[in-house]
This record gives C-alpha cells, structure tokens and sequence, in this order.
C-alpha cells in the first residue's frame, strides 16, 4: 500500500464534513427536488447528487488514480487497487421527510478490504472513524460494542428492503421470530448509522438484507475495529448482515435465517 492511511482519513474526514454541512444547510428546506428510483420507496434528492459530485470531485483531486463506487452515479472503474465506496447521504427518506438521522459515508478498499471508514452524521456532529487495525472512535474517542449477552436486555436494529411489498424475502419474518426475545428494536433507516451504533456500544445489534456495498462498506470496518463480528447470513438477496459481539450473536443467528 503506497498512500498514508492516517493523512488519508483526515481528508476523508474533511470531505464528510464538508459535504455535511451542504447537507444539514438545505435539511428541512422544503426545496429537495425529490425523485424515485428503483421503486416509489426509494428515492433521491437534489443534496444526495450534490453531495455525491462534491466527494467524486475531491477524490479525483486528491486520488486520480483511484476508482470510485458512487451510491448515485455507480462505478468509476479506473482499474487501481484502490475503491472508494461512498454512499453520499445514507438515509435519505428520513431526510427528505425533516427526520434527522442521515450520514455521508465513505469507505476506502484496497484490493478488495476495507482499511478506512468515516460515518458522519451531520444533524448530531457524530463522527465514526476507523482504521485497519488501529481501533474505532467516536469524535475522537475509542469506541467499543456493547457486552451484553442475554436477548432479553438487548436492543437490536434493523431494516427492510425497497422492494418489501413485493418480495416476500422481506425480514418480516425474521423480525416476527426474534422480536418477543428482546428487550426492544429500532428501525433507524440508515444502515450506516446503524452499524456505527452498535460499533459504539449504542444499540446491542444489527440486522439487514438487501443491501448495497456503498451502504455498509465503512460501518462494518466501525464495528470490526470496535470488537464487534460481522457475519452474512444469506448470500441471494444483496448483502445480508448481522453483528454484535461474538458470544450475543450466537444468539440472534437462532432467529435470523
């Protein structure tokens, strides 16, 4: 690896809150210029494309060598060994409806691992960091998950699908099987945060299917270098991840199939 790790994430760092501060200056304006895309659910304001062309634009100033994995604009495959995996605003349904927790995420893979990940979270001024092997932190503090290992004291997260109406692999039925086991569940609506939740001892754990790369790529290295454990539980129905700590998590995978 020929590029400095730490100066690299105090870049990163630099462009989320940038690009954060776009988006809490136009939250709740009432002027989002809002669109569907795959399905009426899933849908895309005028900020997150604002906020996807800042990061491309910084990345290439910065790294013009590197390739680019965008949320809004898809691949820039510059064949490096370098991808930067950015989901620009992660939440975006709870930003276009004036609810305030949404991300910028931004992930950086080299030869296909995910050594740096930056969550931030413009409305609280939460910032995630972490690199390969050097811990997470939370503004600045190392953060870690969360000990329980009962069920029943836990509070875990999850989410739902875009296409939930339609296809009945929707988690609903996950969500039946393990909801009376526990002592509550949040469905915050963005993967990202979610995972920098649990990452941060916050929420106990996660659970989610159909997901994108862009949406998980630097919350789960959050949550790996926070001494959490990431498994997939199905392989046909885009990412499908769970976490927590090693020995709650023996758990959960009784309920989520």
């Amino acid at each position: 690896m020929n590029i400095c790790l730490e100066s690299t994430l105090e870049l990163a760092v630099a462009w989320a809150r940038e690009v954060g501060e776009v988006q809490r200056s136009n939250f709740r304006s009432g002027h989002l210029d809002i669109e569907t895309k795959s399905t009426i659910h899933d849908v895309v304001t005028k900020v997150d494309k604002l906020s996807e062309s800042m990061l491309l634009e910084r990345i290439g100033k910065h790294f013009p060598d590197h390739s680019v994995l965008g949320e809004e604009s898809g691949e820039h495959d510059l064949h490096s060994d370098y991808l930067w995996v950015v989901d620009p605003l992660d939440g975006t349904n709870n930003y276009s409806q004036g609810l305030p927790v949404y991300t910028v995420s931004i992930g950086l893979q080299y030869k296909g691992e995910t050594v740096l990940g930056v969550v931030y979270t413009p409305y609280t001024d939460e910032l995630y960091t972490a690199v390969r092997g050097k811990g997470a932190f939370l503004n600045g503090k190392q953060i870690h998950v969360a000990t329980k290992t009962d069920l029943n004291q836990s509070v875990l997260a999850t989410g739902f699908p875009y296409d939930k109406g339609i296809n009945p692999v929707n988690n609903i039925d996950n969500l039946s099987r393990i909801l009376p086991h526990l002592r509550g569940i949040r469905r915050m609506g963005s993967a990202a945060y979610d995972l920098c939740n649990v990452a941060a001892g916050f929420l106990d754990g996660y659970w989610e299917l159909g997901l994108k790369l862009w949406d998980v790529c630097a919350g789960v290295l959050i949550v790996q270098e926070a001494g959490g454990v990431v498994e997939h539980f199905r392989y046909d129905r885009g990412i499908a991840i769970m976490t927590a700590n090693p020995k709650l998590l023996e758990k959960i995978e009784d309920y989520i199939r």
